[in-house]
């Protein structure tokens, strides 16, 4: 479509646009008005219906007690006679003690009759309405009732109608096609009125497939009667007919008045193509000659300047193509050569801020622990809250940085106007431009550099890479967005390589049946923790732990059971110790724990807790895979016998605290186990602070780390396994 066209169909959606709604919304205000008037209408006829009833109710009560006043049945006859004559009730029938029937008035209308009181038959055609009163003797004594009863007959219901202004029918029961006994209805509409009417419930209003309003009065207390109330619908056609010719004149007018404007505006835009034309060529040198003052004039201006600042532009990216190349190789060597996670982040950040012109820039790794993004390093940003990069906290969804983590899509544009809002771990500044990157998953390698937009789909998100602010105040492009994404690709093989790294260092420092630190990682920690308590003098208690008589275990149910044991008796060892302890598997049915700031006393306590905790519930050996049976295969009672040994009581050196804890385990097996003892108090050598090489040392919370120095020799997380020591016969 033109731009004629464009501007033509643009005018008549402004102008007729608000017409055809306001035609539509005059046109829907009147069916709602009349749609309220007849439900209005009907509500009215419900309540006149009511009072009518109930006014026909008290005058057969007034007749009924009349002749219930009589003294004897002469009188009774009598009365009856006058109450008919005046037209207070069609028949009286008075009946005695017994049911039977004393006195009935002649024409009187068959059974059953609705009874003002409520209740009757639904499904037999009321036939009158009666009301019954007690017939009582002298001495207030019931010999009888007496009934007033009127006839239901076409009168009756055209009364109702003329009272109300409604069409009635008098229902046998339930309203359904044929049940109506009277009606004032059209035939051709009453069978669509008691089908609409026989889906209604309490004061609910209806309509019917031709538009009729329906509503169902009773049968209910004081009005016994099933009555069906319906109205035709009443819609003003003329003001339809009005409304459409009026809609039908805007239109004409509206397009009449765009034709001109549409034609005065694009025939200088018209010539304004002609040169950008010749421009768009390739000569950036031609200039489009400004003829008029207006918005057209200031375009032209625009776009020779355009062209001027292109050629600039040109030869800037020149220059920074060659910075790029010369930042990614940086980047390439360090990626090959460190496992140091913050200095690949670092040379990540500070080329991704050259390659796209940034002032200033954040990179945030996920903690998977708590969701929350964690800051690592950052450039240019003054207004960061706290000291350092590790200040900011994230959480996932929470302002921009929070948002892209959350939904894994890239989010551009300018604070004050694109949103989301600010979480205040943003800084000041104008525009961003954020990318997740994740860690490649196993739908293959991460993408190539050509194509960042579409990272591999089982990836999942492990940081974000933000930039703020390009110098020149420009926005950021797809061109700046295209080239983050290749940098986050670098970001996540990055962090996927080093947690790679520690995974397999970590792995190799611990048990795969007990999740448990093994004798590798048991020497190192030992002789860390008495060289930090010699250099601090404090104290270390040591606990080796011995299952009793595992050999049984093994013969008896196998070494599958003997595995879930020494899994479970693993649990309960973490159950039991602090989160500053350290529990190793030294090697079979031998495990060590490591108490840093412990004493004697406190290792005992450990030790009992340890030993009640295994003594008092027995293992659960669950039954084979594939069994049909439920139940576990057996429940073993395990006991533990327990050496201590505490520095610098019972020695002063790591092997000395291990082979001291060992004796006393040795002396708690030869006690008759199921017990623990603490080492023999031996000589008391002097505690000399020992030289720790720099290299050597570990960090506070005992784990190793990826990208440490190897320990001294004879020892240290990097040094080769050692084989567990024998047991003595246990």
């Amino acid at each position: 479509m033109t731009l004629r066209g464009r501007l033509t169909t643009a005018f008549l959606a402004v102008v007729l646009g608000p017409v055809l709604l306001g035609a539509f919304f005059a046109g829907g205000t009147v069916a709602v008005v009349n749609d309220h008037r007849s439900r209005e209408r009907l509500d009215l006829a419900a309540t006149t219906v009511r009072t009518s009833v109930s006014a026909l109710c008290q005058q057969l009560y007034a007749a009924a007690d009349a002749v219930a006043v009589a003294v004897d049945p002469a009188g009774r006859t009598a009365t009856a006679r006058q109450v008919i004559a005046r037209g207070l009730a069609a028949s009286i029938r008075v009946t005695d003690s017994t049911g039977g029937t004393t006195l009935l008035t002649p024409a009187a209308p068959p059974a059953p009759w609705a009874d003002c009181a409520g209740g009757h038959p639904v499904s037999a055609p009321v036939q009158a309405l009666a009301v019954r009163v007690e017939l009582r003797d002298p001495a207030g004594g019931s010999i009888g009732t007496v009934s007033a009863a009127q006839q239901l007959d076409p009168g009756f219901v055209s009364r109702l109608a003329a009272a109300t202004g409604t069409d009635v029918t008098l229902c046998r029961g339930e309203p359904a096609p044929g049940t109506a006994m009277q009606s004032t209805e059209p035939r051709a509409s009453r069978d669509a009125v008691l089908v609409a009417a026989r889906g209604l419930d309490g004061d609910a209003v209806g309509e019917t497939d031709g538009g009729r309003y329906v509503r169902r009065v009773g049968p209910s207390p004081g009005q016994p009667l099933p009555l069906v109330l319906s109205v035709p619908p009443n819609p003003p056609q003329e003001i339809y007919a009005i409304l459409a010719g009026a809609v039908l004149l805007a239109g004409l007018l509206a397009v009449l008045a765009a034709w001109r404007l549409a034609r005065s505006t694009t025939r200088p835009l018209t010539e304004l193509a002609s040169a950008v034309d010749r421009v768009a060529d390739g000569d950036l040198t031609a200039r489009v000659p400004v003829n008029r003052p207006d918005e057209v004039g200031r375009l032209a201006r625009t776009f020779n300047r355009m062209t001027r600042e292109t050629q600039s532009y040109v030869h800037a990216l020149t220059t920074s193509r060659d910075q790029l190349r010369g930042h990614l190789a940086l980047l390439g060597d360090t990626l090959a050569s460190t496992h140091d996670l913050n200095r690949i982040l670092q040379v990540i950040l500070q080329t991704a801020l050259v390659a796209t012109g940034a002032r200033a820039g954040l990179l945030l790794l996920l903690d998977p622990d708590n969701g929350t993004l964690v800051g690592q390093c950052a450039e240019g940003l003054d207004g960061l809250p706290g000291a350092d990069p590790g200040a900011v906290r994230v959480p996932l969804g929470y302002g921009v940085l929070g948002t892209v983590a959350a939904t894994g899509e890239p989010l551009r544009g300018r604070i004050d106007r694109d949103g989301p809002p600010r979480s205040g771990y943003e800084p000041n500044c104008r525009t961003y431009v954020a990318v997740p990157f994740a860690a490649p998953g196993s739908a293959g390698p991460p993408p190539h550099p050509a194509d960042p937009l579409n990272p591999p789909p089982a990836a999942a998100t492990v940081g974000v890479l933000v930039l703020y602010d390009r110098h020149g105040s420009d926005d950021f492009d797809d061109t700046d967005l295209v080239t983050l994404r290749s940098f986050a690709c670098h970001a996540a093989v990055a962090v996927d390589n080093v947690r790679v790294h520690e995974e397999a260092q970590r792995l190799s420092l611990t048990d795969p049946l007990t999740g448990l630190w093994n004798y590798r990682y048991l020497k190192e920690s030992v002789r860390r923790e008495v060289e930090r308590a010699s250099r601090f003098g404090r104290m270390i208690s040591l606990l080796v732990l011995d299952l009793d008589r595992f050999k049984e275990v093994n013969d008896t149910y196998g070494h599958a059971a003997g595995d879930v044991v020494l899994t479970e008796f693993a649990r309960r060892i973490r159950g039991v110790i602090r989160e500053v302890d350290l529990a190793f598997r030294q090697g079979g049915e031998e495990f060590v724990l490591l108490l840093p700031e412990t004493d004697a006393r406190g290792a005992v306590t450990v030790a009992e807790r340890l030993g009640a905790a295994v003594r008092d519930t027995p293992i659960v050996i669950p039954a084979p895979p594939g069994s049909v049976s439920v139940a576990p295969r057996a429940l073993v009672p395990v006991t533990v016998s327990i050496g201590i040994a505490v520095y610098p009581q019972h020695a002063t050196t790591a092997a000395r605290m291990l082979d001291a804890a060992d004796d006393a385990l040795y002396a708690a097996k030869a006690g008759g186990r199921d017990t623990h003892r603490v080492a023999a108090a031996g000589d008391h050598p002097v505690v000399q602070e020992m030289p720790v090489p720099a290299g050597a040392a570990t960090p506070d919370d005992g784990l190793p780390r990826a990208g440490g120095h190897p320990g001294p020799a004879g020892g240290g997380a990097s040094s080769g396994p050692h084989p567990p020591r024998q047991g003595r016969g246990r």
